[in-house]
């Protein structure tokens, strides 16, 4: 196969299998610090922030480098209403209906109902967009690889780089969710994927009591 793309040399430093073993402890530990918190200070957070988190985000591994993703960051008072407004009428309608009595009982830990200040509340919010194809300049369309996939990394790796800033997140899926697109105006090959407000926590914030699945329950060993 004639190689049209170059490669380059990949280093990265290297630590004792010790330093290894503590640096896999200590990112555990600081991981399971990291919460969904519904309640938001309106408190400013920088742009450049956002910026740097999202391009974070914009890091994750993608199929065949296509990298299938939007990140549209919005502060706008006025299209933050709507979209609490657009995405209250979607949860009404599944809490009154659409859920099952199951997953409405599975809910009930967590404390959530339709209402969905936070979008109002929180300085950013940022919606994720999945790319299905690509369009070219002559209007023809190109293939993504593995979309969901893809997509689901790079908010995985936003989330911790939030954490990681000292600010917190949610991650929101209003269903159906094509009242984003309508509301930003996006183009038809993006889809909704996760709304997610950005900021500090509110001072009298909470979080729902729970405890993470142990080692037990999340690994089958084949060794």
């Amino acid at each position: 196969m004639e190689k049209n793309h170059p490669f380059i040399s990949y280093t990265m430093k290297h630590y004792s299998e010790g330093k290894i073993a503590q640096n896999a402890k200590e990112f555990r530990d600081w991981a399971e610090t990291r919460r969904s918190v519904r309640h938001f200070s309106d408190k400013h957070v920088p742009i450049e922030v956002m910026e740097e988190l999202i391009m974070t985000g914009s890091s994750a591994p993608s199929a065949a480098h296509k990298q299938p993703w939007t990140f549209c960051l919005i502060s706008n008072k006025e299209l933050k209403a709507k979209l609490r407004e657009l995405a209250e009428e979607e949860e009404y309608r599944s809490y009154n209906g659409r859920m099952s009595e199951e997953w409405i009982k599975d809910l009930e830990p967590l404390g959530t109902d339709w209402h969905k200040e936070f979008i109002d509340v929180a300085p950013w919010i940022v919606i994720i967009m999945k790319r299905a194809y690509e369009v070219d300049a002559e209007g023809n369309k190109l293939n993504n690889y593995y979309v969901s996939e893809s997509v689901g990394l790079a908010a995985g790796f936003f989330l911790m780089a939030v954490h990681n800033a000292g600010l917190v997140a949610l991650t929101h899926t209003p269903s159906p969710m094509n009242f984003i697109s309508k509301a930003l105006n996006r183009p038809e090959n993006e889809r909704p994927y996760l709304l997610i407000p950005v900021g500090f926590p509110a001072d009298n914030a909470v979080v729902p009591n729970l405890s993470r699945k142990l080692k037990d329950r999340v690994i089958e060993y084949y060794l």
